[in-house]
């Protein structure tokens, strides 16, 4: 599947799901002096990105599949950003050909069991039984789940609205993650500052005060998107004169495939010089996970102050425009993530009072499978002890009724006659306690040797 990163030309898809295909990862710039042309497939196959989407695969391969339409890849060249994602588009389903909708029906199949199987193996681990799935399946808001058989209208409309709402929440929901992620750092270190006696407590923040000292002590950060922000990269990673600074030139050494736009992993690469200023992942101080968030505030920011329709993506016209504003040429200073409070201590004892009724939870519910394992153990035993003591009840009736015994595993322990002959040829007597059954005498009289064997009564 294509990614938003497609030329513009070849796929005006790209005006559909602007939003849809985000990465996490961050480009590495190119000489592009040094490219060499390679096979369009080639090359869309090394642009797809994961949208971090749990259904990402269904959402690609619908994509490529409707792709393949000529009529529908027209009326996309011609359709603008509301009609999209308003739905209208989504109508044009029922023009395509019978060998999309037939590949369509198919891939919404493939989903719809793949959900199914999801959701069985969800409630088998909750020993949850009587799955319902057609309800369950409600939860899904990507597909028209009352007809699970074939791709309609509907299930277009509803996965591009799904994905783009999906999608321009996911920022936030980073956001909420790191907040998250700073009060458990915090949690757990008075934690373990409570483990300690005064002295070592007094030494263990007097570290934590100097390593937060440490890491504030950096270079000045240049206001992302700023005049003075763009020219440092223009000399430092693309080793051009500074007085020489073109922003045409600029846009178009850096929209590095060549669609005519800045996407967000095109501008997140510009901030790679400012935030190597504050983060060294060889510091002890540095922590790369706050780098990862500086780094999604500066795009955002960029963003807000540049993207002016809000398709998060940044054309030339928009780019050139930003650049004649004053905050352009004199910014206001960037504040750092070290620089603001990440939390409240009301945020952070609501968030610790939600842990400990986490592990609450979590240790009634060790606690109840402790239960369960001794039930299991004790049930175990007294099936054992009822086995051993039916074993027993059968010797001792076997022995009552005259039938050789039989060992643990239920041989007989009788041998066979051949070997009470030699036993009475050697003068010993047979084995076992039991006489020789019916019919074995005869046998041994007429066997050769017979006379030399001691005569029976």
């Amino acid at each position: 599947m294509q990614s938003k990163r497609i030329a513009l030309s070849q796929y005006c898809f790209l005006l559909v799901m602007c939003i849809l295909f985000t990465s996490k990862a961050v480009p590495i710039d190119k000489d592009k002096t040094k490219i060499t042309e390679e096979p369009q497939v080639e090359k869309e196959k090394k642009e797809s990105s994961d949208t971090g989407l749990y259904y990402d695969r269904y959402l690609r391969e619908v994509i490529d599949v409707l792709e393949t339409d000529k009529h529908f890849r027209e009326k996309l060249q011609t359709a603008d950003l509301d009609d999209i994602k308003s739905g209208k588009l989504a109508g044009e389903l029922d023009l395509v050909s019978h060998q999309v909708r037939t590949k369509l029906d198919e891939l919404k199949r493939q989903e719809v069991a793949r959900l199914r199987m999801l959701l069985k193996a969800k409630m088998d681990s909750t020993e949850d039984n009587g799955i319902n799935h057609m309800n369950l399946l409600k939860q899904f808001e990507h597909l028209n789940h009352n007809n699970p058989d074939t791709f309609e209208t509907t299930d277009l409309d509803m996965l591009i609205k799904t994905a783009t709402s999906d999608l321009e929440n996911y920022d936030k929901e980073r956001h909420d993650e790191f907040k998250r992620y700073e009060m458990l750092k915090e949690h757990e270190r008075r934690e373990y500052l409570k483990t300690l006696d005064e002295e070592k407590r007094k030494q263990e923040e007097e570290k934590y005060e100097e390593m937060k000292k440490k890491h504030s002590d950096h270079p000045k950060i240049n206001h992302p998107g700023s005049k003075d922000q763009l020219k440092e990269v223009w000399e430092e990673a693309d080793g051009l004169d500074p007085n020489d600074f073109d922003p045409k030139t600029f846009f178009r050494l850096h929209d590095s495939n060549g669609d005519g736009f800045l996407d967000e992993q095109e501008l997140e690469a510009l901030f790679t010089k400012e935030l190597e200023k504050v983060y060294d992942p060889k510091n002890e101080e540095d922590d790369m996970v706050e780098m990862e968030e500086e780094r999604l505030r500066m795009r955002e920011h960029v963003l807000n102050e540049v993207d002016v329709n809000h398709d998060r993506l940044v054309t030339l016209e928009e780019f050139l425009k930003a650049t004649e504003k004053r905050e352009f040429l004199e910014p206001d200073s960037w504040e750092t993530l070290d620089q603001q409070q990440l939390f409240t201590e009301e945020e952070l004892k609501a968030y610790e009072s939600h842990i400990a009724q986490q592990e609450y939870e979590l240790s009634k519910k060790a606690e109840e499978l402790q239960r369960q394992r001794e039930d299991l153990q004790r049930q175990h035993d007294q099936l054992q002890a009822q086995k051993q003591e039916l074993h027993q009840h059968m010797e001792q009736k076997k022995l009552q009724q005259g039938t050789p015994l039989s060992g643990p595993a239920g041989e007989l322990k009788f041998q066979p006659p051949g070997e009470h002959a030699v036993g009475q040829v050697e003068g010993q007597p047979a084995r076992g306690d039991q006489p020789l059954p019916p019919g074995h005498i005869a046998e041994l009289q007429a066997a050769p040797g017979a006379q030399q064997t001691q005569t029976l009564p």
